[in-house]
């Protein structure tokens, strides 16, 4: 794991720490009643290529921060607003975002009636990462590689942190919790499971990227 860096003054941060996790978990609409399906999960695959995101038509890998891929049971995701030209893959939604792609449209598809086979996201833990800066944040790599990803459901997440994805503030992942643990000691924030990620969370943080 990298070396700890200085943290970094954002005004998005500002926006986002007005809403405390203790405020957002628990509420109404998180994930705790997911199922995935029993049985083989389909595997996840390479997101390089210039895929674009099923939420937003966003270059999957460009813009920093940790992507994700939903396989649907029975059902063929579309991609929705400017990825609407996006390529598609039977039952495989991809997105290059977590707060602004991969949670909002899966919530979309909860209310839908939709069951997800597999859930995948970037895997910190997973590999050896190096933060970027940009117009003076400092971003999360965005890797594309299919062993980069582990089951979203079992992953640790920092939210709150100072750190940046592709679109501003965002759930940062770990499947091992000591690692996230460390980044928050680093870099701010504080953990969350899968099961207490809820839409009011997501709302919030996509209010922060746009401060």
């Amino acid at each position: 794991m990298p070396s700890p860096s200085p943290p970094v003054s954002i005004r998005r941060r500002t926006a986002f720490q007005t809403i405390t996790l203790s405020a957002i978990i628990g509420s109404a609409g998180c994930l705790s009643a997911l199922q995935l399906n029993d049985g083989n999960q389909p595997d996840p695959v390479d997101l390089s290529g210039g895929k674009l995101d099923y939420h937003g038509g966003m270059k999957i890998g460009m813009h920093g921060g940790p992507n994700g891929q939903i396989f649907y049971e029975n059902n063929e995701p579309k991609p929705m607003g400017n990825g609407g030209n996006a390529e598609t893959r039977e039952n495989l939604a991809w997105f290059h975002t977590l707060a602004h792609g991969l949670f909002p449209y899966h919530f979309q598809r909860l209310n839908q009636g939709w069951n997800a086979d597999a859930i995948y996201a970037t895997d910190y833990s997973s590999f050896e990462w190096e933060l970027f800066e940009r117009d003076g944040n400092e971003y999360m790599p965005a890797p594309t590689d299919p062993q980069t990803f582990s089951d979203a459901t079992e992953l640790t997440y920092v939210a709150e942190s100072e750190i940046l994805g592709g679109m501003g503030p965002e759930l940062i992942p770990f499947s091992e919790p000591d690692d996230a643990t460390d980044f928050v000691a680093n870099h701010g924030g504080g953990t969350v499971p899968f099961d207490a990620i809820n839409q009011r969370m997501i709302r919030a943080l996509q209010r922060a990227s746009e401060q």
